[in-house]
């Protein structure tokens, strides 16, 4: 039964061989062949380069991607950009030698719906991954503020993002359920600095003594990035005078600034004489008179 098949197959082989008509089919469809595989790698190269050229270029913008992270996402749309150039230019060699496309394109279509059905979380987190990295939401190093919690972006995937707050946690997020989001990274911080003298003290004095502490802060600290403002008496509490002074900062550094700037607020008001208010308690002692006999 083999060798009549194979025979068979010959036979049909070689009368198909044997008709010039059948040469000249068979050379256009080979020719057709080499244009589509000619034209789906030069479709991939082109798109390599476009991958290449967006990726250089979105690191010279302001956020800094991790050098690895971005090389991960070049080959992971390198890849799918590929695989779907050659599956385009495999359905176009199977039109070449007769076959309907319909039928494979429909199961194509089916199956692709089960999966979308199946994977609808895992679709909208890749999708949120992919407009977070390429739109500059944020980067790795970056403080954010996501779903209540403020930490340092540790990493970010295509379906997770990994946020590591100040006590050492690890958050893992899926990035299809970040909402709004602060980025305390992209701009200057602005710390704000009050400081509170006695009513008995004198204000010029204590103005003069705050200026002079807070440029020489900016000249200890490199994350001051401007001139401290001592805008003057903020407010006047119960027995206290306040001075507000504001300070321009690196991105989130501005409360370690800050911290400094209290320190030596401090000591420089205790040098000039300027009392700091706190609470006082003062306790009056009634002495009972001696009882008079009768």
């Amino acid at each position: 039964m083999q060798r009549y098949l194979a025979n068979t197959a010959w036979a049909t082989f070689m009368d198909e061989m044997s008709n010039p008509d059948n040469w000249l089919n068979w050379g256009m469809v080979l020719v057709k062949i080499v244009v589509i595989l000619a034209a789906a790698g030069i479709a991939k190269r082109i798109v390599r380069r476009a991958i290449t050229h967006m990726i250089a270029d979105r690191q010279n913008r302001r956020i800094q991607y991790d050098p690895r992270r971005a090389k991960t996402m070049g080959k992971l749309i390198g890849n799918v950009s590929g695989y779907t150039i050659n599956f385009i230019a495999l359905l176009l060699i199977i039109d070449q030698f007769g076959y309907s496309l319909m039928p494979l394109l429909a199961g194509a279509g089916v199956l692709g719906l089960a999966i979308g059905f199946g994977a609808q979380n895992l679709v909208r987190d890749v999708i949120t991954g992919f407009f977070i990295i390429f739109e500059d939401q944020f980067g790795v190093g970056d403080v954010i503020m996501v779903n209540g919690q403020k930490g340092t972006v540790e990493e970010i995937g295509l379906r997770v993002t990994k946020l590591r707050i100040w006590t050492g946690e690890i958050h893992i997020i899926p990035n299809g359920a970040i909402g709004e989001v602060t980025n305390f990274s992209v701009n200057n911080s602005i710390g704000v600095t009050d400081i509170s003298i006695a009513y008995e003290s004198d204000i010029d004095k204590a103005l003069q003594v705050i200026k002079e502490t807070a440029m020489k802060v900016k000249e200890m600290n490199e994350n001051v990035v401007g001139d401290p403002d001592v805008l003057g008496v903020q407010s006047l509490g119960a027995s206290e005078v306040i001075i507000r002074v504001l300070t321009e900062c690196k991105p989130n550094t501005q409360f370690a600034v800050g911290r400094q700037m209290n320190a030596e607020l401090k000591k420089a008001l205790d040098q000039a004489g300027i009392e700091i208010p706190y609470p006082r308690l003062v306790t009056l002692q009634r002495k009972d008179e001696p009882a008079h006999s009768g």
